[in-house]
């Protein structure tokens, strides 16, 4: 009997060891390629190494009516390994728009995060260096502070991005789309985003 207990006791230790070890695996590889923590900014640069990269920038996108909204803004989100979306976002700026509105926008939820790659090293100053600059697209929802609603699309094509991202952003306020994204001019402090991943 006594025997019998001493076995069944040890059985359990090497059952509890066994999973402890699989868990640990798991949460090892989950971590290895489980969520990314990602600041966002609209970066204030001439684009031209050695120029520093900073925050505090402003970029522009157009409407079909010719209204122009011009963003400040920085923020920060947690994206899942699966690319969707997340209530773990932060972040807002301001607004303006060259039919007169003005005010600040608020992030309230992370869409979609698509990272594309590291960035290139071509001599930028990183005064933000929260991470490794990175470049992709990010879908955020906003709310503005005259109380619409939007969904703000943060574009980062910085040195070694593959094609097809724009630089910039684009974004919606109510039934509003400022779809065309005004592009970056070398040379020119406005229209330039900035990831960092962590």
């Amino acid at each position: 009997m006594r025997h019998s207990r001493r076995f069944w006791i040890l059985s359990a230790l090497v059952a509890a060891a066994a999973a402890l070890t699989l868990l640990t695996t798991f949460a090892s590889a989950a971590s290895s390629g489980g969520a990314q923590h990602v600041r966002w900014d609209i970066i204030s640069t001439t684009g031209i190494p050695p120029a520093p990269l900073n925050p505090g920038g402003h970029s522009s996108a157009t409407a079909p009516d010719g209204d122009v909204i011009t963003l400040t803004g920085s923020g920060h989100f947690v994206a899942p390994a699966n690319g969707g979306g997340s209530s773990a976002a932060t972040g807002g700026g301001t607004w303006t728009t060259s039919s007169g509105g003005s005010g600040t926008y608020k992030v309230t939820r992370l869409v979609s995060w698509e990272f594309a790659n590291f960035q290139a090293n071509v001599g930028f100053v990183d005064n933000i260096d929260e991470g490794t600059r990175a470049n992709g697209t990010s879908v955020l929802k906003i709310a503005f502070s005259d109380g619409s609603q939007g969904v703000l699309t943060v574009g980062c094509h910085g040195p070694g991005a593959p094609p097809g991202i724009f630089e910039g952003i684009a974004t919606t306020k109510g039934y509003k789309t400022y779809y065309a994204v005004s592009a970056p001019a070398p040379g020119v402090d406005a229209n330039r985003t900035l990831y960092h991943v962590r």
